[in-house]
């Protein structure tokens, strides 16, 4: 629950931020007339959001064990790898995303202002997308898919709910230190479903796993100790992404995203910029 609710909070921020910063703009210009066309992009954008959701949820129904893993398997792997380049392009933009959009929508804001309904789709689509196929590989790899899916929708309240008091100036947050420190938690999540994703592919028989080397492929088998679907184990699953019974591969597939993607992060986030000096310029906080 806890590493949905941080995909739930850390993407519906981000969506509600570019939301926020491009009202505010258009407004602060003269041109509320276009605010309804901004919202009829931002509803596209998370219509397809869902409508990706529900073709991940209810596509694999008919299909082979083997088929569905690989299926499953493959897709956690892409959404680790979408969401660790979500990862490094905030770090890098979250400091200027402001003049960004600003100047988007200069560039748009001609005549009716239709341009403004593709800016605004394109923003919260990329967010929208990124969500749906991380949340899901996550519920996957929870175990407790109720108990995720509560998790992920309160992140999303929560997140509309920080968005709305950033927008009405109620709330002033470090945008940076928020964004780098749910980033580095993010690693860790992430972590555990790229391990599960592996998992799958080795139950569909794609990479080698213990069942064909006589069990000599397990890493550790602690269900007879920790039960799987106690709350010790959730809580295990849910932050760190590990199970009672874990293989030799998916310990160094976690073992070794942790390490190259966290000391890759640990940089990245130390490096000064000239954007980041001093902490209070334009677009650091909302």
């Amino acid at each position: 629950m806890l590493g949905t609710f941080l995909i739930g909070l850390r993407e519906g921020l981000e969506a509600s931020l570019v939301v926020g910063i491009l009202i505010a703009y258009v407004r602060k210009i003269g041109r509320d007339d276009v605010v309804p066309r901004i919202w009829a992009g931002v509803a596209l954008a998370v219509v397809l959001s869902l409508g990706l959701g529900a073709l991940l949820t209810f596509g694999t129904y008919g299909l082979t064990f083997e088929a569905q893993e690989i299926i499953g398997g493959t897709l956690s792997i892409l959404a680790v790898g979408l969401v660790t380049w979500m990862i490094f392009w905030m770090a890098r933009t979250a400091r200027g995303l402001k003049r960004e959009l600003e100047h988007q929508v200069d560039a748009r804001l001609d005549g009716p202002g239709w341009g403004l309904v593709a800016i605004g789709f394109v923003a919260v689509a990329r967010e929208g997308l990124e969500t749906a196929l991380f949340l899901w590989s996550a519920v996957r790899s929870n175990g407790d898919a109720p108990l995720a899916w509560v998790g992920a929708v309160l992140g999303l309240l929560t997140a509309v709910a920080i968005g709305w008091l950033i927008y009405k100036g109620i709330v002033r947050i470090n945008l940076g230190t928020f964004f780098t420190w749910t980033g580095a938690l993010l690693i860790v999540v992430a972590a555990g479903i790229l391990a599960y994703g592996v998992h799958d592919l080795q139950e569909a028989g794609v990479l080698p796993g213990p069942w064909t080397q006589g069990g000599s492929g397990w890493a550790f088998q602690l269900s007879d100790t920790i039960d799987p679907s106690g709350l010790p184990a959730a809580l295990l699953k849910g932050t760190i992404g590990f199970a009672p019974d874990m293989t030799k591969l998916e310990i160094a597939a976690w073992a070794a995203y942790l390490a190259v993607v966290g000391t890759a992060y640990a940089r990245a986030t130390r490096r000064p910029t000239p954007a980041a000096q001093p902490a209070t310029t334009e677009g650091s906080r909302a």
